[in-house]
């Protein structure tokens, strides 16, 4: 493309403008992965959920948005990005409805469930849009940077106006956020943006869809059921089943005419890393979040607005390792700095496996922030990886699947993590004395104490703040193990690549040659 082409295709206002309005269903999609993390406590008070339920009702949302991202991005190609986009944020705006009125802990996780699917229907649409308004190379690269801080913003600031809403309003309120901007953008869509359908359009393959589902939900429950209740028959034949369906789901993407995920992307060695790289990130960052949150409301006492306030200092650490991870991009190899980002985020945890119900509030505080920012850190480097690494004809294919790998780990990591913390906390209360609640779950026992006289509330808590300390050493323990096994992994596939830049350095130095010759 000459410069002149490029002049003639540069977006102008109406584009810029549309990009403000997709980045609306951006900012919500990642704000609902953690708006419930300080609304827990309460909803534990009104719903009386069960250990599972209150896992189900945090992660559900994110394992359905996970399983169908990729499904409808090539349902998008089909019927149109925008129509998907009109449909979804208005579903979104109807199931938030719903969840903030939830009077049953049943109730609550459907509600979940619709706005994970109802997210995944519009999700791959505002990224697939931001790449047909902007043919224009830099402006799109701005335009996908601006999407890009927009979604990271939105894990970031999930919780804390969820803390902040809870503070003034009851937990359903925090559901309430997303209704005004969903409405909006249903409105302007038709106005400010166009719309897209792919020019040759192969059959949706709905058996490969299915089979995405059948796969990530099964191996889920049976991951977190095991985890919280122990060795059962039932939850370990779903977890092979969901893992045999895995198989089929394989097998399926080798031989469809047209498959939801082009498996040959996963040859390129730098692709697979990356993606590998993205979903280790985010396993350890949204992992560990949910156990910050309960340590400052349940075990150091905080109400939500205090707690969110608290919970925003990481983040320092986590802009000045995104800042420090940009300027040596350019001048580090990638796997050094990615297996730096890892050790990092490994330390962090070996600091939380240091905190107790009496420690100072900064240990726990720096170690969330270290471990957000070594995590952060090496997912800012390898966004643009990811896309470099895949053919040009097959960029959309590679940033969806990109996306659906954040979400898993992000949900993987609250699954994980927060099942084993939880087996923990049930083996430490089942000799204590008291109700099934309060053995459950440390917010089952902080809403029975406040039923007790004074002495045996304060047995109780000690009792129960003891037994969640003891999970998050375990989970703690876990994370270690998974970053260390991360730095190691970041080393091998991506010990090739040379410094950014440098290859192309190199070739305009051998094209000057001629010239000065």
């Amino acid at each position: 493309m000459t410069t002149d082409d490029r002049t003639t295709h540069r977006a102008g206002r109406r584009a810029w403008l549309g990009l403000a309005l997709l980045l609306l269903p951006t900012l919500v999609l990642a704000m609902d992965m953690g708006v419930l993390f300080f609304a827990v406590p309460f909803i534990a008070t009104d719903l009386h959920p069960s250990g599972t339920q209150q896992l189900w009702i945090m992660d559900m949302y994110s394992f359905l948005l996970a399983g169908l991202l990729i499904p409808m991005g090539a349902l998008g190609d089909r019927i149109g990005r925008r129509k998907l986009l009109i449909g979804g944020t208005a579903a979104f705006a109807a199931a938030s409805l719903v969840a903030a009125w939830s009077d049953g802990a049943a109730q609550l996780i459907a509600a979940r469930a619709l706005l994970g699917v109802a997210g995944a229907v519009f999700g791959p649409s505002t990224l697939a849009l931001i790449r047909n308004m902007f043919p224009d190379p830099k402006q799109r690269q701005s335009a996908i940077g601006a999407w890009s801080g927009v979604m990271m913003a939105g894990a970031t600031l999930g919780p804390v106006l969820g803390g902040l809403l809870l503070n003034h309003f009851w937990w359903g309120s925090a559901f309430l956020i997303a209704v005004p901007a969903m409405l909006l953008v249903t409105a302007l869509a038709p106005v400010l943006l166009p719309e897209y359908r792919a020019p040759q359009q192969g059959r949706f393959d709905l058996l490969g869809a299915a089979l995405s589902m059948a796969t990530v939900l099964p191996v889920v429950y049976g991951i977190k059921t095991l985890a919280v209740d122990g060795w059962s028959l039932l939850p370990a034949l779903v977890l092979l089943a969901g893992l045999a369906v895995g198989g089929a789901l394989v097998v399926r993407l080798r031989t469809a005419a047209n498959p939801l995920i082009d498996v040959t992307l996963f040859r390129i060695r730098t692709y697979t890393g990356a993606i590998t790289v993205n979903t280790i990130a985010m396993f350890a960052m949204m992992g560990f979040t949910l156990f910050t949150s309960q340590y400052l409301q349940l075990v150091k006492g905080y109400s939500p607005l205090a707690a969110s306030l608290w919970a925003l200092l990481p983040s320092v650490g986590v802009g000045a390792a995104v800042g420090g991870f940009g300027a040596l991009a350019g001048k580090v190899r990638p796997a050094v700095l990615l297996v730096a980002g890892f050790l990092a985020s490994a330390a962090g945890f070996v600091a939380m496996a240091l905190v107790n119900p009496g420690s100072s509030l900064a240990l726990p505080l720096v170690a969330a922030g270290v471990i957000a920012a070594g995590s952060v850190g090496t997912v800012s480097i390898t966004g643009e990886m990811v896309l470099s690494a895949a053919p040009a004809d097959r960029a959309g294919a590679a940033g969806a699947t990109s996306e659906t790998a954040q979400e898993l780990g992000s949900s993987l990591g609250i699954a994980v993590l927060g099942a084993a913390g939880a087996a923990i906390y049930r083996s430490r209360m089942d000799g204590a004395t008291a109700p099934d609640a309060a053995r459950d779950t440390l917010g089952g026992a902080v809403t029975t104490a406040a039923h007790l006289s004074g002495d045996a509330a304060d047995r109780l808590l000690t009792t129960a703040r003891d037994a969640f300390a003891d999970g998050m050493h375990v989970a703690a323990v876990v994370g270690v193990l998974v970053m260390l096994g991360a730095a190691l992994a970041a080393h091998l596939l991506m010990r090739h690549l040379p410094v950014p830049g440098a290859a192309d350095a190199q070739q305009e130095k051998e094209e000057a040659l001629p010239a000065a010759a």
